[in-house]
C-alpha cells in the first residue's frame, strides 16, 4: 500500500513538473511588454459575446509553419466562448499571391482541409507557390478544380480581401509574422516567447485576460 501511495506521488509531481516545464504562461501571471504586448489603436470586434482570436500569418514564414500545427491542434480544444480565424498578413506586394492563395482557398471552403498542406508544400516540398502556374498545378494535385480555384484567385473579391489583408495588418500594429491578436487589443508572437510552441500557453492566458475584462465590464 505505502508503495502504490509513493508510486502515486511520484507520478503527481511529474506531471506538475513536465506541466510547468511545457506551459509557463500558465504557472504565473502573463507580463504585460514581456509576453504580450497592448495594440496601440485596439480594433474594434464583432463576435458579440464571444472572444476573438486571429492568427496573422504568411505562408513563407518559417515561424509560421512551426506555430501551424500547434494551433491547428489548440482548434480543437478551444474555449466554446472563442471565435478563431486566420489573417494573412501583407506588408509587401510580394506577399500578395500566397495571401490571395488562403483567400482561394477560404472562397472554396478548403481552408480546414488544405491551410497546412499550403505550409507542407512552401516549405518541404519547395514549391515557389507565388507563381500562378505553380499554384494551379497545386491546387489540382490536391483534388480541388484548377480553373475554379484561379478564377477565384484573380477575382475582384479575392483582390478586396487582399486590400482588408493589408488594411488590418497596419492597423493592428503587424510588426513580424506569427502574430496572435486576442479581442482586438491583446498581442503576442513567437518573438516574445522562448520558442514557437510557447505561443500556445500565452494565448490562452490572454483569453482568460479577455474574459476577465468582458466580466467586469458587464458587471459595472
Amino acid at each position: 500500500m505505502r508503495c502504490l501511495a509513493r508510486h502515486f506521488l511520484g507520478s503527481l509531481l511529474c506531471a506538475i513538473a513536465l506541466a510547468i516545464a511545457v506551459s509557463p504562461a500558465t504557472a504565473q501571471q502573463l507580463k504585460r511588454d514581456v509576453d504580450y504586448r497592448v495594440i496601440p489603436q485596439p480594433q474594434p470586434v464583432d463576435t458579440g459575446d464571444r472572444i476573438e482570436v486571429i492568427d496573422f500569418f504568411f505562408y513563407a514564414c518559417p515561424y509560421c509553419n512551426e506555430l501551424a500545427p500547434h494551433l491547428d491542434r489548440w482548434l480543437k480544444r478551444k474555449p466554446a466562448d472563442v471565435v478563431f480565424r486566420h489573417m494573412p498578413v501583407v506588408r509587401h506586394d510580394s506577399w500578395v499571391p500566397l495571401a490571395k492563395t488562403y483567400f482561394a482557398l477560404e472562397a472554396m471552403g478548403e481552408v480546414d482541409r488544405l491551410h497546412l498542406a499550403v505550409y507542407r508544400s512552401y516549405h518541404v516540398e519547395d514549391l515557389y507557390m507565388s507563381q500562378e502556374k505553380v499554384i494551379a498545378e497545386w491546387a489540382a494535385k490536391h483534388g480541388l478544380d484548377s480553373e475554379k480555384f484561379m478564377a477565384i484567385y484573380r477575382s475582384d473579391e479575392v483582390k478586396q480581401k487582399v486590400d482588408l489583408a493589408r488594411k488590418m495588418t497596419e492597423a493592428y500594429d503587424i510588426q513580424g509574422t506569427p502574430s496572435i491578436v486576442v479581442d482586438g487589443k491583446y498581442l503576442t508572437s513567437s518573438s516574445m516567447t522562448p520558442g514557437v510552441p510557447q505561443v500556445i500557453p500565452v494565448i490562452d492566458g490572454l483569453v482568460r485576460l479577455a474574459r476577465q475584462q468582458r466580466l467586469e465590464k458587464s458587471a459595472k
